[in-house]
């Protein structure tokens, strides 16, 4: 068994820690127009996770300096130096526990496995602060969680995007959050995601094996890259066609994950030109006419990708566990509603 989550939970390595001094050198060519958006477009690619209005913000507080001079005026003309940004470090979150539902497929002493709807986030973060599965777990649980892996997330060892459905496993003791880090750490995780895509990647069966980094144009997005990134390696099959046999309108999609990187399995199906439908980051285009009647008849508001198989051996038990999830409601009768399209 050898597959990662399509959006791991631990930053990326690209990512710079925070809670420390970033020391930015703008060149003359890059000293053009604003000091903000000259520091933004240096920081591009070592600082992704401090966004321009961050910097800004940050600025505007007296984080920045040059030569030992704080500068303070983000709209001032860039000039060429050395600046020193000192980022603070962030406010320790400790989620409260919330008497949200669960689905639970498997829980014993060491660790939980829920089938997670979409719409729920794996753990807080801006904009999702409540409501997520961490704050669900916080309450199933009881006290015995807290602290397991970290104050912010704890129990959390992957991650699966908020709109995307499906199966996750949780740690319950620190034993079991290193062993399961460990398995996803050597890859030795089974985990299966069902997609429904505009139109159908072809050749039907094959892997995709790309570099994937953050996008130079939109820095919320993810992008193929040609150099720089991470190695990203996506195995699929398509599973049924719907549509016109010569141009499938959509596509029923099975993909295994031999790696791991943010949004890998949205990000791989869009370079094929069978984006997942309904994902609003890397739908590139409405879909024909047929499939976006059929999205507003099955109600879904989400991108269709849903984690349908996760296999592991118990990181203290030994025993080997697979669990699978049906489709959810939104994505089987938008399933149904494509098939109506082959009749």
């Amino acid at each position: 068994m050898r597959s990662l989550s399509d959006a791991p939970d631990l930053p990326d390595e690209d990512e710079a820690p925070l809670g420390e001094d970033r020391r930015i050198v703008l060149s003359a060519d890059e000293a053009v127009g604003r000091l903000d958006k000259a520091l933004a477009g240096a920081l591009a690619g070592a600082l992704a996770n401090v966004s321009r209005a961050r910097l800004q913000a940050l600025i505007a507080e007296g984080a920045l300096s040059r030569d030992g001079a704080v500068v303070a005026d983000g709209s001032s003309r860039a000039i060429a130096g050395e600046y020193v940004l000192r980022i603070p470090p962030p406010a320790p979150a400790e989620p409260l526990p919330e008497a949200i539902p669960l689905t639970v497929l498997f829980e014993d002493a060491h660790l939980i496995v829920v089938d997670k709807p979409a719409g729920m986030a794996a753990h807080p973060a801006p904009g999702s602060e409540t409501g997520t599965l961490v704050n669900a777990l916080l309450a199933h649980c009881g006290s015995s969680l807290a602290g397991v892996g970290g104050v912010a997330r704890p129990g959390i060892v992957h991650r699966l995007d908020k709109d995307t459905s499906g199966v996750m496993v949780a740690a319950k003791t620190d034993a079991a959050h290193a062993g399961l880090s460990a398995l996803f750490a050597a890859h030795d995780i089974e985990r299966v995601y069902v997609a429904l895509t505009r139109g159908a990647p072809e050749p039907g069966r094959g892997t995709i094996a790309t570099r994937i980094g953050r996008s130079q144009h939109d820095r919320k997005k993810m992008a193929v890259l040609r150099s720089g990134g991470r190695e990203a390696v996506t195995h699929y099959a398509v599973e049924a066609r719907f549509g016109p046999a010569e141009k499938p309108l959509a596509a029923r999609v099975a993909c295994t994950l031999e790696t791991g990187r943010t949004h890998q399995i949205r990000v791989h199906l869009a370079s094929k030109g069978a984006p997942v439908l309904g994902d609003p980051l890397y739908g590139s285009g409405p879909p024909a006419a047929p499939v976006r009647a059929a999205i507003a008849e099955a109600g879904l508001a989400r991108q269709a990708l849903h984690a349908a198989v996760l296999g592991f051996r118990h990181p203290v038990t030994g025993a080997m566990l697979r669990f699978e999830s049906p489709l959810p409601a939104d994505m089987q009768a938008l399933a149904d509603q494509l098939k109506q399209m082959n009749t």
